[in-house]
C-alpha cells in the first residue's frame, strides 16, 4: 500500500544510504579496500530505489486527493485534471526538491551501472561525492521541506495548484531542466574525485565528456522549453524577458558549454585541465545557487516559489558546505595538477581557449545583472531593475565574436594551425553571408539585428562547410563521398549540427526584433490590420472547462481576401483560486507566427468591447527549433561509442593499475 508514511520512511531510508554512500567508499579508495569500494554501486541503486518508492508515494497521494497530506491540500483539488495532478507534485516547493533528490539518485545509480570500465578508486570517489551531495538534499526534505507532512483536519478539497502551471509545456519542463541541473553533478563528483587522487589526464576528460553533453542537452531542452513556455502562455508576446529565474538557469547553460570544449582539450591534448575542474565545479555550484535564489525569496518572478528563511537558511548552509568546500579543496589540490601539452595561440586549443573566455564572460555579465538589484536592495535599500536594454548592450557584443570563432574554430588543426588554408575552405560560407547581410539590411532595421542575422547564417554555412570538406563533397565521386560521410564519426556529425542550432536559434532572434504587435479595444465585428494581415473578431462566448470557466474569442485572420487562419483566444477564471489566465492562440506557418491574444472585456452587457493583442512574429518559432537542433546535435554525438566508452586501452590500464595500487 502506497501511503505518506511509507513514503516518508522511504525517503529517510533513502538519506542513511545516501550517507553511507558518501563515507563508506571514500574510506576505502583511501584505504584501497576493494570491499568497501565495492560497496558504492550497490548503495547508490539502493538510494535510487528507495527514492522511487518515496516519490511514488506522494503521486499516489495525489492522484487518490488524500489532502490529509498538506502538499497535496495545498496544490490540488478534487476538480484538478488527472495530468495535472501528477506533474502537480513536482509544481510545488516540496515536490520539487524530491524531484531534485531523485534525479540526482539516478545520477549515482546511472554512474554505477555505466561506469563499469573506471578505475574502481575513482568509481568509488564519485559515487560517494554523488552520495554526500544527495545526503544534503535528502535532509533538507525531511527536515524544512517534508512532502509528507499531515493536516489535520484533513479539508474535503484543496486549494488547488497556481493556474499558470496548469500547462504542458510546464508540467514537464521542470523534470527535464531539473534533469540538466542534476546532471552536472556527475562531472562536479568527478572533479572532486580527481582532485582527491591529484590526477587529470586524457581518460578523466573522456569519463567526463557524455556526463557533460547529456546534462547539456537535457538543460537546453529545459530553458527552450520555459522560454517557448512564456511565449504562448503569459499572452505578452515575447520569448525571454531576462527575468532572474530565467537567468538563473542560463548561468550554468553557459558555463557548462565551456566545459564540453575544455573536456575536449583534455582529452585530446591533456591541456587546460586546472580551468576544466574549475569549470565543471563552477557550473554545478551555479546550478545549486540558482535554486537557492529561487527559493530563499531573493529572487521573485512568476517562475519563483514561495519563500520561507528557515528553508534559505538551509540550503544556504547547503551551498557553503557544497561549494565553499570544492572551492577549497580546488585551491589546496589544483597546484598539484601538472599544465599539460602546449600550444600555439593559432590552434583548436587557441579557438576553444577564446571559446571559454567569451563564454565565461558571457556568464559573468549575466550573472552581475541578475545579481546587482537584490544587492543593491540589500545594501542601500534601494529598489532598481535591470532588464532587456542593458542585457542586450552587453551580451551581443560579446556573443557577436563568439559566433565568428564558431564558424572556423572546428576546422583548426591541433597544436599549430595557419589561417588563410582554413579560411580558404569557408568561401562559399563567407559568400553566403556576404549575401544574407545585404538582405538583412534591407529587410530588418538596427545594425545589431543585422549583424546577429549575417552572424547566424555564417555559422550555419560553415559547419555545412565542415561537414562537406570531410566527406570531398563536390571534389570526390558522389559513391566517395557518401562512403566517407557514412565513416565520419558522429561526435563531429553532432558539433556541427549543434553549432548550426545555434546559428537557427540567433536567426530566430534577429528576426523577433522586427515583430510588429496592436492593441486594440474593439467590438465584436470589427477588422484590424497588421503586417498585411484583416484581422476579424467575429465572436466571443463562454465556454466551460474541466476547473474552469473561459471566454472565448474567434478571430479570422485574411490576406488578400483569403482565410489564413483562425485564432480562438481566451482567458480562463480557476474559482477555487480566484484568478484569472490568458490562453493564448497562435497559429505558424514556421517562417512567423500571427499570435492572438483575449484581454478584459469593457463596456456594458449589451455593447460589449474587448481588448485584443495582436502580433506578427517572424521567424519565431525558429528560436526553439534551432534548441531542439542543439540538443540532437549533442544526442548524436553521445550516440558514438568513442564518446561513450573511456579513454584508449593504454590509458586505461593505466589507470586501472594506479586504482589498484
Amino acid at each position: 500500500m502506497l501511503s505518506p508514511e511509507l513514503g516518508h520512511y522511504a525517503l529517510a531510508l533513502a538519506c542513511v544510504l545516501a550517507a553511507v554512500q558518501g563515507i563508506l567508499p571514500l574510506i576505502g579508495a583511501h584505504r584501497r579496500d576493494v570491499r568497501l569500494m565495492g560497496l558504492a554501486p550497490g548503495l547508490a541503486c539502493g538510494q535510487f530505489i528507495a527514492l522511487v518508492a518515496s516519490f511514488a508515494c506522494l503521486i499516489h497521494a495525489a492522484v487518490t486527493d488524500d489532502f490529509s497530506v498538506q502538499n497535496v491540500a495545498a496544490n490540488s483539488a478534487v476538480s484538478k485534471p488527472l495530468l495535472y495532478k501528477i506533474t502537480g507534485v513536482w509544481g510545488n516547493h516540496e515536490g520539487s526538491i524530491l524531484l531534485w533528490a531523485l534525479i540526482l539518485g539516478l545520477c549515482g545509480a546511472a554512474v554505477a551501472a555505466f561506469g563499469r570500465s573506471l578505475p574502481s578508486a575513482l568509481r568509488a570517489r564519485v559515487i560517494a561525492v554523488l552520495g554526500l551531495v544527495a545526503t544534503g538534499f535528502e535532509l533538507f526534505c525531511l527536515t524544512t521541506s517534508d512532502p509528507f507532512a499531515r493536516v489535520w483536519p484533513a479539508p474535503l478539497d484543496g486549494q488547488g495548484m497556481n493556474p499558470l502551471l496548469q500547462d504542458p509545456g510546464l508540467a514537464f519542463h521542470p523534470p527535464i531542466l531539473y534533469t540538466g541541473y542534476v546532471g552536472f553533478a556527475v562531472p562536479f563528483a568527478f572533479a572532486i574525485a580527481a582532485l582527491m587522487e591529484g590526477r587529470v589526464d586524457a581518460a578523466w576528460g573522456r569519463w567526463v565528456r557524455p556526463w557533460a553533453v547529456a546534462a547539456w542537452c537535457f538543460l537546453t531542452c529545459g530553458i527552450a522549453m520555459g522560454s517557448w513556455w512564456s511565449y504562448y502562455v503569459l499572452g505578452w508576446g515575447g520569448y525571454w524577458f531576462w527575468d532572474p529565474v530565467e537567468n538563473a538557469s542560463l548561468i550554468p547553460w553557459l558555463t557548462g558549454t565551456a566545459l564540453i570544449h575544455s573536456a575536449i582539450v583534455v582529452e585530446k591534448r591533456e591541456a587546460l585541465k586546472i580551468w576544466t575542474v574549475l569549470l565543471a565545479i563552477g557550473t554545478f555550484s551555479f546550478s545549486l545557487s540558482g535554486t537557492f535564489l529561487v527559493r530563499s525569496g531573493i529572487l521573485n518572478s512568476v517562475h519563483a516559489f514561495a519563500n520561507d528563511p528557515a528553508r534559505g537558511v538551509f540550503i544556504l548552509g547547503l551551498l557553503g558546505l557544497v561549494i565553499g568546500g570544492s572551492f577549497l579543496l580546488f585551491a589546496y589540490r589544483a597546484p598539484s595538477l601538472t599544465a599539460g601539452g602546449l600550444f600555439a595561440p593559432v590552434s583548436r586549443e587557441g579557438a576553444l581557449v577564446l571559446n571559454n573566455i567569451l563564454l565565461c564572460s558571457l556568464c559573468a555579465v549575466v550573472l552581475t545583472g541578475t545579481m546587482y538589484p537584490p544587492f543593491m536592495a540589500l545594501l542601500a535599500g534601494r529598489t532598481l531593475s535591470v532588464g532587456k536594454p542593458f542585457f542586450d548592450a552587453t551580451t551581443i557584443p560579446l556573443a557577436l565574436p563568439l559566433f565568428i570563432f564558431m564558424g572556423f574554430g572546428p576546422m583548426l588543426p591541433w597544436k599549430r594551425a595557419h589561417l588563410w588554408p582554413v579560411l580558404n575552405k569557408l568561401w562559399l560560407a563567407t559568400g553566403l553571408t556576404g549575401v544574407a547581410a545585404l538582405i538583412a539590411a534591407r529587410n530588418l532595421s538596427g545594425a545589431l539585428p543585422v549583424l546577429c542575422a549575417a552572424a547566424a547564417v555564417w555559422i550555419i554555412a560553415a559547419s555545412v562547410s565542415d561537414i562537406a570538406g570531410r566527406i570531398a563533397l563536390l571534389r570526390a565521386p558522389l559513391l566517395t563521398s557518401l562512403a566517407r560521410a557514412r565513416a565520419l564519426p558522429r561526435s563531429i556529425i553532432g558539433a556541427a549540427i549543434a553549432h548550426a542550432g545555434v546559428g537557427i536559434t540567433v536567426l530566430g532572434l534577429a528576426a523577433m526584433s522586427q515583430a510588429q504587435h496592436l492593441i486594440v479595444e474593439v467590438p465584436v465585428g470589427t477588422t484590424e490590420h497588421l503586417a498585411g494581415y484583416d484581422w476579424t473578431l467575429t465572436d466571443v462566448r463562454e465556454e466551460p472547462g474541466p476547473n474552469y470557466t473561459a471566454l472565448t474569442a474567434t478571430l479570422e485572420v485574411r490576406r488578400g481576401g483569403a482565410v489564413i487562419a483562425l485564432l480562438r483566444p481566451s482567458k480562463r477564471s480557476f474559482n477555487s483560486q480566484n484568478q484569472t489566465t490568458t490562453d493564448v492562440a497562435i497559429h505558424t506557418n514556421l517562417l512567423a507566427d500571427l499570435y492572438g491574444v483575449l484581454g478584459d472585456k469593457h463596456g456594458t452587457d449589451a455593447n460589449p468591447t474587448y481588448v485584443l493583442r495582436l502580433h506578427y512574429n517572424p521567424l519565431a518559432p525558429w528560436m526553439w527549433l534551432g534548441a531542439l537542433v542543439m540538443a540532437f546535435g549533442g544526442a548524436l554525438s553521445l550516440s558514438d561509442r568513442r564518446v561513450r566508452i573511456g579513454a584508449p586501452q593504454r590509458a586505461r590500464l593505466s589507470s586501472t593499475k594506479t586504482g589498484a595500487a
